[in-house]
């Protein structure tokens, strides 16, 4: 697909990401959620991953697409509803990032490819779908775990070695020597509860 689609399926995805009423601080600025979330995510895999297609690359972008729309608050607060809303989540995303690649002009297998990305079909046997959950999982580390931790001050440090390791374990090889290698920023006060997590 030519480089002028590509653009305009990035431009379609941060334009509805901008709508994010939710706002956060970064950089000194206030930024829409999802919009924030979603540049993370693109400077991640450059960095990861340089070398990835248009495709993955706008499955990575839109992976949030919208997330506002679909709220936690709209399912029953248990763990059976928590786990129904992900799993809707995920083809709700998947539909968006569809739709908008259609619009771009991107053909049918390649927006299928996305949507599995996306949609998480296939992780550990789908090269984009791993691809995607590695970014997803440095993403968490290096910008959100700390904000996390901050919600839960009633975790212990085994709760932490748990939640580090799911994390961990859906993360591809090559993932783990990227950070292990130092090519992300820890959070500095939650590093040494990671390097004893992640230690085999």
């Amino acid at each position: 697909m030519t480089q002028a689609a590509y653009e305009q399926a990035v431009n379609l995805i941060d334009s509805a990401n901008s709508e994010d009423p939710n706002i956060e601080q970064a950089e000194g600025k206030d930024w829409p959620k999802e919009l924030l979330y979603s540049l993370r995510m693109s400077n991640m895999l450059e960095r990861y991953r340089s070398d990835a297609d248009h495709v993955v690359k706008l499955a990575i972008r839109g992976q949030h697409i919208q997330r506002w729309q679909s709220p936690r608050s709209a399912y029953p607060m248990d763990r059976q509803g928590y786990h129904k809303w992900r799993s809707d989540l995920y083809v709700f995303h998947a539909d968006k990032v569809a739709s908008v690649m259609a619009q771009a002009g991107f053909n049918e297998q390649e927006i299928e490819r996305a949507k599995n990305a996306v949609a998480k079909v296939g992780i550990k046997s789908n090269p984009d779908t791993q691809l995607l959950e590695d970014v997803v999982g440095l993403v968490f580390i290096e910008h959100y775990m700390l904000n996390f931790a901050a919600k839960h001050p009633e975790y212990t440090e085994q709760k932490w070695i748990d939640i580090i390791r799911k994390t961990w374990a859906k993360m591809s090889q090559d993932a783990h020597a990227f950070v292990l290698a130092g090519k992300i920023t820890l959070p500095e006060s939650l590093t040494p509860v990671i390097l004893k997590a992640v230690q085999v």
